[in-house]
């Protein structure tokens, strides 16, 4: 499958990406707590390299113990080395636990940002009904959030060890090699600093190398987790319908569906594999190569007597560490490509959000306001779909306090447009909705969040809104007595264990706790017989004798339960409203 990635490079868009996506936190209120976080961690972290440097000093002093056969010396020695690792191994444990305290405050607050920016503003809609460009937004939230905080952290806090642990081996690496002395034939030759100088001649190659074997990882990355993201949501949505599925017997094609996806995954697999395949052989193989460069480098001088074991001992140590702190980016190529997608998706995805919130501004499209004399207006109202197709053609009407209104009409004619207009989630065209305060929308399969019967009922208020009598009425009411026992079970996944009218008759019940002034039903009984049905509005009627209702009417039975019609007449430049 062609990839749908198109910025795979390094460049100034994502310097830009990235310090938009950084700011995000740091100029947060929680700043301060992280930045204290992040310098107690940077502390640590030079603190394992200082070990490191002292570690190596002692390992020196072990060896040539061992060449002089000092007794006195060797104990001394290993009573330095045992006291630096328990010193080191205190360090190099708080700075992962300190580290990963600033990762999940980081991650908490950047999770909170994206849930507010998505969901409050009613992006989520917008981009779920009219847009297609992010895909898989909960992916992102959840996974690349995750990726790009740990990475963020991981990699620059190694990046910041790499730079200390080269300041801090450097000298050490140039003294130890700076007077090596070669013989050749009658003669003989130095080179200052000769292993300083072979460290980076094989990190410059190093580097170039796997930026040309491994840039491939990039884009593979990217799809890879919109590739999973797709796969495992239709699993999701298939877990969510498998009543429906069932009904139809849409096994075999619910599995081809999702089979096709994961063919997907497999073939990125491949790309991905093959691309690490290559990358680990590179890095592998010239990583063990440059292991044994300074011994085969040490080799001659100490033969010839110019150098001590524990002097090669440490020069191979302080090679190692100058070596791998020059070759940074070759030992995180891998994870930079991860972190490296991971940035490139939350950073559009947020672009997204300000596309879909952009769309729903009130200077733009059909504009909704709160009613200030508590009646719904629409003034001028011109409903059109997204490619400028005119729906309803200047609707004007009023609603006022404690009517109830049949919205009715053929099929197409706009009557589910209309009420999403209403609700401020529809907003290509122009003209006014005035809609009061206190509005409560039903659709016909309403939703029932995953938890107890309480958290379901309560939706979208907290579950101990309401008192356990008031519940229990309410579904008394609604002919749901049956459930009033099972109000804390959080065994059943209640979207699946009720019937679609007894979904139904929840959310009706729902009314009965928030007493909203207003309430709109979108075929909100039409899982309901006509005698249950009447009594059902009859509640409504009596327990909220001012709440105005509006209810889109495709059956006769729900038109006759209201004092008002508004008619939706379909004609050539889109759909006439006659209100009565």
């Amino acid at each position: 499958m062609p990839l749908q990635h198109k910025h795979a490079v390094f460049g100034p868009r994502f310097a830009r990406h990235l310090g938009r996506l950084t700011r995000l936190y740091w100029s947060s209120p929680d700043a301060p707590k992280g930045a204290g976080l992040l310098l107690l961690t940077i502390a640590l972290e030079m603190g394992t390299v200082y070990g490191n440097v002292q570690l190596s000093y002692a390992q020196a002093g072990i060896w040539d113990a061992f060449q002089n056969k000092s007794t006195g010396d060797f104990s001394k020695w290993i009573a330095t080395f045992l006291a630096l690792t328990l010193g080191f191994l205190f360090v190099a444990t708080y700075r992962i636990y300190v580290r990963q305290s600033l990762e999940i405050r980081w991650r908490h607050w950047l999770t909170d940002h994206y849930l507010a920016r998505w969901i409050g503003s009613q992006a989520y809609c917008q981009m779920e009904l009219h847009r297609k460009v992010a895909d898989n937004p909960d992916q992102r939230i959840a996974e690349d959030v995750r990726d790009y905080v740990a990475s963020a952290l991981g990699l620059s806090l190694s990046l910041l060890s790499a730079v200390v642990t080269l300041v801090s081996f450097a000298g050490m690496l140039w003294s130890l090699s700076g007077h090596w002395r070669f013989d050749l034939g009658r003669g003989h030759f130095q080179v200052p600093g000769l292993m300083m100088w072979v460290a980076i001649v094989y990190a410059l190659v190093a580097t170039l190398l796997a930026h040309r074997v491994g840039r491939s990882l990039i884009p593979i990355q990217y799809d890879r987790q919109r590739f999973e993201a797709d796969f495992r949501y239709s699993l999701v949505r298939f877990r969510e319908n498998v009543e429906a599925v069932a009904l139809s017997n849409g096994e075999a094609g619910e599995r081809r569906g999702a089979m096709k996806r994961f063919d997907h995954v497999v073939s990125n697999f491949w790309r991905l594999i093959r691309a690490q395949r290559n990358l680990t052989l590179f890095t592998t193989g010239i990583g063990q190569t440059n292991s044994i460069l300074p011994y085969v480098i040490a080799a001659p001088a100490f033969f010839a007597g110019n150098l001590s074991l524990g002097s090669v001992v440490q020069t191979n140590i302080a090679y190692g560490q100058v070596s791998g702190a020059l070759a940074w980016f070759v030992n995180a190529y891998q994870e930079i490509a991860n972190w490296r997608a991971s940035v490139e998706r939350l950073v559009t995805f947020d672009e997204e959000i300000e596309a879909a919130r952009a769309a729903i501004a009130p200077a733009e499209g059909v504009q909704v306001d709160t009613a200030s004399d508590g009646e719904l207006r629409l003034d001028h109202v011109r409903l059109t779909r997204p490619d400028g197709r005119v729906l309803i053609e200047d609707a004007n009407a009023v609603i006022h306090r404690g009517d109830t209104v049949a919205l009715v009409g053929p099929t197409g004619a706009g009557k589910r447009t209309l009420l999403r207009a209403i609700a401020g989630i529809w907003r290509f065209g122009k003209g006014r909705i005035a809609v009061p305060h206190q509005a409560l929308f039903l659709p016909e399969r309403p939703y029932l969040p995953i938890g107890t019967l309480r958290e379901a009922v309560a939706y979208p208020a907290d579950k101990d809104a309401f008192s356990d009598e008031a519940v229990r009425d309410a579904l008394g009411q609604m002919g749901l007595g049956a459930l009033v026992d099972r109000l804390d079970d959080e065994s059943a996944h209640w979207q699946q264990q009720l019937s679609g009218g007894e979904q139904q008759r929840l959310a009706l019940a729902r009314v009965l706790l928030q007493k909203p002034e207003w309430l709109f039903l979108d075929e909100a009984t039409s899982g309901l017989d006509e005698a249950a049905e009447k009594r059902a509005y009859d509640t409504l009627r009596e327990k909220l004798p001012r709440t105005a209702i509006v209810s889109i009417a495709d059956r006769p039975s729900v038109a006759q339960q209201h004092r008002r019609r508004w008619t939706l007449v379909p004609g050539p430049a889109g759909s006439v409203l006659e209100a009565a």
